[in-house]
């Protein structure tokens, strides 16, 4: 047993007892009387004592016994025998430190040294030979207690088997039975005793010797037991007098239960009714109390529809959905199961959606005529607590898509102020007859743009004031919505401190409740105490959370009911009040934090709707003048005002609204493309008969130009102001001064000057359209280049305008116009690349290619020019004879052209190109007369011949070098004669 005291015998080796069986020494003292020892607690959770007697029985509410060793229920070898693993020697470390420890290889240590068996050989070799002397001496000379100890244990074994083994093994077998027939033919052998005949001497003599066999075996049997049984006696009878001590204690343990319930039994006579009787008559009281709260509960419940209709007719939506939400708590909790209230949850069910539905339609009409009245009326906001209540109405009842109703009574709007406005303009106009032409569109196309311009900024204004109309609105709503935001915030925070102080106050009742365990003992009618205690607990806990929240919810619901009702009776309620209490009230019909952000988001997104709707209807004013094509007619500066205005509103309302609507801009930008196409296609009209009127003369540069030319140099790329002509203006002059250079031009080019200033002046007005204006201002200088190149160098003129002749001064000058322009490009250029956006600066490279093609222009026509006089040479040398007189004829001519052609280019030419042209013509002349001087064999070799040929060449160069801006010409004609080989 496992609280016996005493060891089983074990054999051990060496004891001089008999059979070689070791008994634990007993104390030689006189036997004490020792306490008795409780068992181990088949019961956990019953306490367990010291023994006592009967007056001092064992307390069953007294604490436990500290745990010692007897209380052990399994002992150590089965604690740690875990039969999940196979490696029995690792049960301890599994049990310790669970399932998952494994043995792993630990790392030697680096401090001690590598210990192999070569270090114990020395130690070996040297106790080798004492081993073998003790071990030859133990087997000559035993010991005498180990040799009588083992001969007497393996005598008696051996003894034992030898007669267990004269027993057959058919009676060892575990299936032994003597009703199975073999079993039974084997045990008695009948074929001895069926003799033919009756019983014979020899058949008696069988059965006796039988007899006595089977008994023989019996007794071997019954000494083998006997002998086993005297092997352990002492354990036996010791468990005998275990049995005899727990029945004793047993008995000593029913007497003290008995004494213990017999004072219990007193202490509830003398100390526990009378209390009892008191909480009775308490409990009865509370339940008189709970009665009575919910008879007035009813009350109030019972007044709710009447109350419902009081606040409807008074538009007090929230008070209504507070009140109704209240009462269908109050039925869910308070109420539920009463037979009188059975239909009035459907009832408030439907009177709340007939409340959405009112809800709705008022906040329709409220969103129609707040909408729709006159745009300069005073008040800004219309019926703000209206507004408020609607919103937070709509809100608790998650009617988020109110936002909608709003959108759609504003799309509405929109087209009424056109309407509105176009019908206010048409009013004061007389030519336009409102009765024959009924349509919007055709009233606005008879207008004019004055009239029309003026319409089109009364629309502006208006959209302006509905805009901030709607902006003031939605403002309102949105703040209903943060502030039901922030009152959900709070709630939730308020929540988490209830909870944490309710924590905090179980805590606190935990010390009352161990007073209450005495009650629960008294009344407890179970087992254990221990069970008694715990009921107690969860029965507190459970009825004073029931109790408490019971409590309160009543109170709330119960002042909520009575707040309302007796408010909307007097009809002194609050639009404040109504909402905080609705605020307060921590109901789930509110929409969740994640669902009011989606509702401001989208108060933001409609109002960016609103400038968009507002744009929408602009353009449709816009278009709907612009489908004649009446825009695209209109000059410069009606378009620019037309540009500002546009811009002046998209900035505005994007101001308003946070929003850039680029609907507006792109129906101006449309027709600003319109615009620009008819503005260049007019320009370029305009030059091509310019153009093909040019007789390609000089013209005189009246004033206005000189100014326009100066005013660039100032660098104001802007078309100056008209003056009005008087008495003291000034004459024309001959040339076109810029940056103190004189260009000698043709009336085209003046007027190509003022209409590339002109589409700057558009780029300066109209910013949005400086890319298209550029390619068509490229498109404008490709033009001019182009033609005045047919008309010149391809002699155009002669057909378009008839020139008899293309004459080297009508080349010149046009060399010296495109001059002109090539200087202006790379201004237009600086002018363009500061109105547009730096991803749109490829565009510039049209001015790199237009200057290119205006450069080879110009080489074209010195080209032609030398060509002149190249053909000239070829035609007069090649008549040239060398024979007196001198200077020849031939060289005469050639003079007197060369005079010619310097009085037609020095004027109209700079000095430094005059200079390089007839550098050129020179070196033409040179080649000319080398070739014909070759031809005629005069060499340099200083004879008659060279002699006529020098005087002719120093005339040449007499008269070239006399001409003006010649003087320094190094015309270098030693060139002409042939190198002496």
């Amino acid at each position: 047993m496992a609280s016996s005291h005493s060891s089983s015998p074990v054999p051990r080796p060496g004891s001089g007892s008999r059979e070689g069986i070791h008994h634990k020494e007993r104390d030689p003292s006189p036997p004490r009387c020792r306490p008795m020892r409780s068992l181990p607690d088949v019961c956990p959770k019953e306490p367990t004592g010291e023994g006592r007697g009967l007056c001092n029985g064992p307390s069953v509410v007294a604490e436990h016994d500290r745990w010692t060793v007897y209380s052990s229920k399994v002992n150590l070898p089965a604690a740690l025998n875990d039969p999940r693993l196979a490696k029995r020697e690792s049960d301890f470390f599994t049990k310790t430190w669970g399932l998952d420890f494994a043995e792993t290889e630990v790392m030697p240590s680096f401090y001690l040294p590598n210990i192999t068996r070569e270090n114990f050989g020395p130690y070996l070799q040297e106790m080798a030979q004492r081993e073998r002397i003790h071990e030859r001496c133990k087997m000559i000379c035993p010991n005498k207690d180990d040799v009588d100890a083992v001969s007497s244990i393996t005598t008696n074994h051996e003894k034992s088997r030898a007669e267990l083994e004269q027993v057959p093994k058919i009676f060892m077998k575990p299936d032994f039975a003597l009703e199975d027939p073999a079993t039974f033919n084997a045990v008695l052998p009948w074929s001895h005793f069926n003799s033919a005949g009756g019983k014979s001497s020899r058949d008696v003599a069988s059965s006796k010797l039988l007899q006595e066999k089977l008994s023989h075996y019996l007794d071997v049997v019954e000494v083998s037991i006997a002998r086993q049984i005297s092997l352990r006696s002492e354990a036996f009878f010791h468990a005998m007098s275990s049995q005899h001590e727990l029945q004793d204690r047993l008995q000593e343990t029913q007497r003290a239960v008995a004494v213990l319930r017999g004072r219990t039994a007193a202490i509830d006579r003398v100390m526990c009714q009378g209390p009892l009787q008191a909480l009775r008559t308490a409990l009865t009281r509370k339940n008189c109390v709970k009665l009575h709260n919910k008879l007035k509960l009813m009350a109030a419940v019972h007044q709710t529809q009447p109350t419902v209709q009081l606040l409807l007719s008074t538009s007090e939506f929230v008070g209504a959905l507070e009140l109704i939400a209240t009462t269908k708590e109050v039925l869910q909790q308070e109420l539920q199961g009463i037979h009188s209230f059975r239909h009035l949850g459907s009832q408030l069910c439907e009177l709340e959606k007939l409340i959405d539905k009112m809800m709705v339609e008022d906040f329709s009409m409220y969103a129609r005529s707040d909408l729709n009245r006159s745009l300069k009326d005073e008040p800004q906001i219309l019926e703000k607590e209206r507004l408020e209540s609607l919103v937070f109405g709509l809100l608790r009842q998650r009617k988020l898509d109110f936002l909608d109703i709003y959108s759609d009574e504003m799309i509405l709007a929109a087209k009424a102020i056109v309407t509105q406005c176009v019908a206010e303009s048409v009013v004061h106009i007389e030519e336009i007859d409102t009765e024959v032409i009924t349509k919007l569109v055709d009233q606005m196309r008879l207008m004019m743009f004055p009239q029309w311009f003026e319409l089109l900024k009364n629309v502006f204004e208006s959209f302006l004031l509905f805009l901030q109309r709607i902006k003031i609105t939605l403002n309102v709503i949105k703040n209903v919505v943060l502030e039901v935001l922030d009152s959900n915030q709070k709630n939730r925070l308020l929540e988490e401190a209830s909870s944490t102080a309710s924590r905090q106050e179980a805590a606190q009742s935990q010390s009352l409740l161990q007073g209450e365990a005495e009650l629960a003992y008294l009344t407890h009618e179970g087992l254990f105490i221990s069970d008694a205690l715990n009921e107690a607990r969860q029965q507190q806990v459970a009825l004073a959370a029931q109790e408490q929240s019971s409590a309160v919810g009543s109170r709330t619901q119960q002042s909520r009911m009575e707040t309302v009702s007796s408010d909307s009776a007097s009809g002194t309620t609050e639009m404040a009040v109504s909402r905080e209490q609705s605020f307060m009230s921590g109901e789930n019909m509110m929409p969740s934090d994640l669902e009011l952000n989606r509702v401001v988001n989208n108060i933001q997104e409609l109002l960016y709707t609103a400038s968009d709707v507002s744009h929408d209807r602009c353009v449709k004013v816009l278009t709907a003048r612009a489908k004649d094509g009446s825009l695209e007619r209109l000059s410069s500066a009606e378009f620019v005002c037309l540009s500002q205005a546009v811009e002046s509103f998209a900035k505005d309302t994007e101001e308003l609204c946070g929003r850039r609507s680029v609907s507006l801009r792109g129906a101006l930008q449309s027709q600003a493309n319109r615009f620009v196409h008819r503005f260049h296609e007019e320009r370029k009209t305009k030059l091509s008969l310019l153009l093909d009127n040019e007789r390609w003369k000089q013209a005189e540069v009246p004033a206005e130009f000189q100014d326009l030319v100066n005013s660039i140099a100032d660098g104001r790329i802007t078309l100056p102001e008209r003056k009005a002509a008087g008495p003291d203006d000034r004459k024309p002059t001959e040339f076109l001064l810029v940056n103190g250079q004189k260009y000698a031009v043709v009336g085209t080019v003046l007027l190509l000057i003022r209409i590339f200033l002109e589409y700057c002046q558009c780029v300066n007005d109209i910013p949005s359209i400086a890319t298209d204006m550029l390619t068509r201002l490229s498109d404008l200088l490709k033009h001019f280049n182009s033609r005045s190149c047919q008309l010149v160098l391809g002699a155009g003129a002669l057909q378009v305008v008839g020139l008899k002749t293309i004459t080297t001064k009508n080349l010149a000058l046009a060399s010296r116009c495109l001059q002109l322009v090539v200087h202006y490009i790379p201004i237009i250029r600086i002018h363009f690349e500061t109105k547009l956006q730096p991803k749109q600066f490829s565009v510039l490279r049209h001015f790199d290619h237009i200057t290119k093609d205006y450069n080879d222009h110009i080489a074209e026509i010195s080209a032609k020019l030398v060509a002149i006089m190249d053909s000239l040479f070829e035609k007069v040398l090649s008549k040239y004879e060398v024979k007196a007189p001198m200077p020849s004829a031939c060289f005469r001519n050639v003079c007197k052209q060369m005079a010619k052609m310097h009085e037609a280019i020095y004027e109209l030419l700079p000095e430094e190109q005059t200079q390089m042209l007839f550098l050129r013509i020179n070196a033409s002349y040179k080649l000319h007369l080398k070739r014909q001087l070759a031809r005629l064999g005069v060499v340099n070799d200083g004879g008659p011949q060279h002699g006529l040929v020098v005087v002719d060449v120093a005339f040449y160069t007499e008269n070239v070098q006399a001409l003006k801006s010649l003087e320094r010409l190094d015309l270098n004609m030693a060139e002409i004669w042939e190198q002496k080989r």
